[in-house]
């Protein structure tokens, strides 16, 4: 379990740092940082997909089709939680929207692993 957590750690960290890339290019080129955050997620998304399925659970023995519909459930659920998160922050705080979004993307990242582990990628 220790180095599953090492694996997604790398995995979610690479995730993260496209996510916030992407947010970062795109703010400044005029779109909204929620806006730029639902396309940070959808390029994410594969990055986090794919490193979780062949890396941090090397789930080969499922099902792509049962992985993906079930880690698409996580990770739309996770991004519910992350856009509601940080449409919180921008409004209610004074932080830059980038602060925000990294405050977010390491909350957000407990709950995908979790959830991951024990539905997602599971048997």
């Amino acid at each position: 379990m220790i180095m599953q957590i090492f694996r997604f750690a790398g995995v979610g960290v690479s995730a993260l740092i496209v996510h916030w890339c992407v947010v970062l290019i795109l703010v400044p080129l005029g779109l909204a940082p929620l806006w730029a955050n639902v396309v940070g997620f959808l390029v994410a998304f594969n990055v986090s997909y794919f490193g979780h399925r062949h890396f941090t659970f090397q789930a080969a023995g499922v099902s792509h089709r049962q992985t993906f519909v079930r880690f698409a459930g996580v990770a739309v659920a996770s991004f519910l939680v992350n856009e509601a998160m940080y449409a919180a922050l921008l409004t209610f705080t004074s932080l830059s929207y980038d602060i925000a979004l990294l405050i977010v993307l390491g909350v957000v990242a407990v709950m995908t692993f979790v959830l991951s582990r024990l539905w997602a990628f599971a048997s």
